[in-house]
């Protein structure tokens, strides 16, 4: 019979506990001690039987308590759980589909950027490694999101949560835009939130693939770089189009707005020049139809037709993060058609009204 936590006795070893449980991420977790939870409610909002969202496949209930609880294994100050909040509930939202993306074959795991004065405010990192190790903040948001969706979604590998192969984001995948060494308006500014604003975006996501660019003195130089990398038909877009991300590291910003490229540049041309063969796709129609149909009815499906990864430029989605001192950029690909990427304030509110009428170069009426 499996051990439950009425059972424990004063010398029984936690840590050894929470590793047996089937929702465990495989690390050590923090005991979620009756204090620690209190402190967590409390920045929730106090009323830890407040339901927040009930999260799939499981669609088990995350009320404030058990987010808590989940906020302290993870390893959270309380300062970050309004931040974990706003990312789960943008992962309910029913255009993110987290239900396809828990359950998934696919390796695709929630990517969360964070915009915003937030950033600072609990010191996340949006510079040096931003992807890697060594930052709290980042380390444990994405982890306590994680957890949420092992032990509340319910996606456990192998049982609920099918991927094939997975991913090192599934343990925790969270940055900050390095809004500072953006040549251009933050993410969330572009988007028509208030740069006082802090927000969450969320999108399905495979892990970053490097772009590395040490020679090029033009934009067109360092974006047909990571076009190479972006034209593959090896990932969902290039046959389920959907949206992708792509990071640019801040030495290649720079290089890029030094010629006067905005960002809406930077999309359109990534768009326009990023495209594959029909027949790539189509394996000429070796395997039969199967790569013709999620695609948009206007894409001509004939030999030699250049077909774009994503139907949109606004589905590129662009963010300067990293460190100030190296060329690298990265691509990451997203899962396709079946999900769609959602931001969300940090604080639930609408984009500000009172926002900035010229954003990215471009001044809207």
């Amino acid at each position: 019979m499996s051990q439950t936590i009425a059972d424990l006795r004063p010398q029984d070893d936690l840590v050894e506990f929470y590793f047996e449980q089937p929702w465990s991420d495989g690390l050590p977790v923090v005991a979620p001690t009756p204090e620690k939870v209190a402190a967590m409610v409390t920045a929730l909002g106090d009323d830890g039987a407040y339901l927040e969202c009930r999260v799939p496949p499981r669609y088990g209930n995350l009320t404030r308590e058990v987010l808590a609880v989940n906020l302290v294994m993870a390893g959270c100050k309380p300062v970050y759980a309004p931040v974990v909040r706003a990312a789960l509930l943008a992962l309910c939202d029913a255009h993110f589909n987290l239900n396809g993306v828990q359950a998934t074959t696919h390796m695709a795991a929630p990517l969360l950027v964070v915009n915003g004065p937030v950033r600072h405010e609990i010191g996340m990192n949006a510079g040096c490694n931003v992807f890697g190790s060594g930052n709290r903040a980042n380390a444990t948001i994405g982890r306590a999101i994680r957890l949420v969706l092992l032990t509340v979604g319910g996606a456990i590998p192998g049982d609920l949560d099918k991927s094939t192969l997975g991913h090192p984001g599934k343990y925790t995948y969270c940055i900050a835009e390095n809004e500072e060494a953006s040549p251009w308006a933050p993410y969330h500014v572009d988007r028509g939130y208030a740069p006082e604003q802090s927000t969450v975006f969320v999108i399905a996501a495979e892990p970053p693939h490097s772009v590395t660019n040490h020679i090029a003195n033009d934009p067109q130089g360092i974006l047909d770089s990571i076009i190479s990398a972006m034209s593959t038909f090896a990932h969902n877009n290039s046959v389920s189009g959907g949206s992708c991300a792509v990071v640019i590291g801040p030495e290649h910003a720079a290089t890029i707005a030094q010629h006067g490229w905005t960002r809406n540049d930077v999309r359109s041309y990534l768009w326009m020049n990023t495209t594959n063969t029909f027949d790539q796709i189509s394996f000429g129609g070796r395997y039969g139809k199967i790569y013709n149909r999620n695609l948009p009815r206007w894409y001509k499906r004939e030999a030699g037709a250049r077909i774009p990864i994503v139907a949109s430029p606004d589905d590129i989605h662009l963010f300067v993060a990293g460190g100030e001192a190296g060329r690298f950029s990265a691509f990451i690909p997203g899962w396709g058609h079946m999900t769609s990427p959602v931001l969300r304030a940090v604080d639930g509110q609408a984009p500000s009204a009172g926002g900035p009428l010229c954003v990215d170069g471009t001044c809207r009426l």
